[in-house]
């Protein structure tokens, strides 16, 4: 597992949303690394990619993007932009239900106000996928998936502080989406330095 690396030659208020990240709990169920940013959405960003696995089953994904432009962008209206991304193995029944869209986008909203995230122009996806084996493969288990995707501005006098806040509200909809209880007591924190294995 792997926390955001330092960047030493960032503004200020990135390192700060650096720090609060690498201080947040994770669940023994999620593996976190840092991934490749994208590097034309902003002069400044980090990524980062999350897996639930259980019993060497992995039953969720998702990627965390945080960026970042000192001076601003017209269509974030703020200074920093989360873009996120999940997708969690459902029930079947679940996937058919025409109300998984609301309950999936409800998660995420419930997750941020869980963590007190103060934040504008929020707005996404939420997509049901299931899939049916047919010839050779008919023996197969009919598949179902949740998406949510979804991007948000965290209220610029408070984001660098409060970032921690955001990765835990979607760390939060990644494990709910993948049916896992509330968080246990005991849980392991993001090192500060990346492990090597």
């Amino acid at each position: 597992m792997n926390s955001p690396a330092p960047q030493d030659d960032a503004p200020e208020q990135f390192r700060v949303a650096l720090s609060g990240m690498r201080s947040v709990n994770v669940r023994p169920e999620l593996l976190i690394e840092e991934a490749p940013a994208p590097q034309r959405l902003a002069p400044h960003s980090v990524a980062l990619t999350a897996d639930v696995v259980i019993d060497d089953n992995e039953i969720g994904t998702g990627r965390f993007v945080l960026l970042h432009d000192p001076d601003g962008h017209s269509s974030w209206n703020g200074t920093f932009r989360i873009v996120t991304f999940i997708r969690a193995d459902v029930e079947p029944e679940m996937a058919a239900d025409p109300m998984a869209h609301e309950v999936g986008w409800s998660w995420l909203v419930e997750a941020l106000g869980t963590h007190s995230c103060d934040y504008a122009m929020l707005g996404g996806t939420v997509t049901q996928v299931r899939s049916f084996s047919f010839g050779e493969l008919e023996e197969r288990e009919p598949e179902a998936n949740l998406e949510v995707r979804a991007s948000w501005t965290p209220n610029g006098l408070t984001a660098p502080t409060t970032m921690g806040g955001h990765l835990s509200a979607w760390l939060d909809l990644l494990a709910t989406a993948a049916g896992l209880e509330n968080l246990p007591p005991g849980v392991a924190s993001i090192p500060s330095q990346p492990r090597r294995t």
